[in-house]
């Protein structure tokens, strides 16, 4: 068994099959690649870290009330908005979290007499945002999108701070061979991974549970 501090992709896939003492013919180059994949998207899940924090800025165009979710964003921590069409200096404004129907609710209130419900709302300085899904993968335009009341009046530059799945453990181009969370965090990464790998054998269950517990333990 691996008695290293750390983990890279290498070590990791030795260390899986000495725990579960399952060799080749099962854990398979694929089948190792999964177990490890779905345990770092569930320690990513679970325990989100600093470390995968990114902000991304742009301008919210003139009466147009969404915006993308930026690529790859597994949530979004918040929304700012600057008094300005020109840049990010100073104080912005934190835009309030909603659900999709209280901004529907809300625009079309304020749509009154200016308008139908099918006309564009009311617009003004954005006050809220709310999440209304739709990724189908992880670039620009497929990660999902945002609703903003009012609808902007204006090219206001906004930022959007979130979190995203880093690059895991693979070979070559398909990944890292050692990964924050593999060498910080090894023991999660080695408990999530056979709670994968002992749910993948089917038991036994005595130990898919020793290692649920173990990983629970850790984080």
């Amino acid at each position: 068994m691996s008695g290293l501090s750390n983990y890279t992709y290498d070590t990791l896939k030795q260390a899986i099959k000495d725990y579960t003492e399952v060799e080749d013919t099962v854990f398979t180059t694929t089948i190792l690649d999964g177990l490890i994949m779905a345990a770092e998207f569930r320690i990513n899940q679970d325990l989100p870290m600093d470390a995968d924090r990114f902000v991304q800025e742009g301008t919210l165009a003139t009466d147009t009330n969404n915006i993308n979710v930026p690529a790859g964003a597994l949530f979004i921590r918040g929304i700012e908005v600057f008094d300005s069409t020109a840049n990010s200096n100073g104080a912005g404004t934190w835009l309030e979290k909603k659900d999709q129907t209280y901004l529907s609710e809300y625009t079309d209130r304020l749509t009154g007499t200016e308008g139908n419900l099918t006309g564009q709302d009311v617009t003004g300085f954005p006050k809220y945002y709310a999440m209304f899904g739709g990724a189908t993968n992880t670039t620009d335009t497929t990660s999902g999108g945002l609703y903003i009341a009012p609808t902007p009046d204006a090219n206001y530059i906004f930022r959007i701070y979130y979190n995203k799945m880093p690059v895991g453990l693979g070979s070559g181009t398909e990944g890292n061979s050692e990964t924050y969370i593999s060498t910080y965090f090894p023991q999660g990464v080695l408990y999530a991974c056979l709670v994968e790998a002992f749910a993948f054998l089917k038991g036994p269950m005595e130990m898919l549970t020793l290692y649920e517990n173990k990983y629970k333990s850790a984080i």
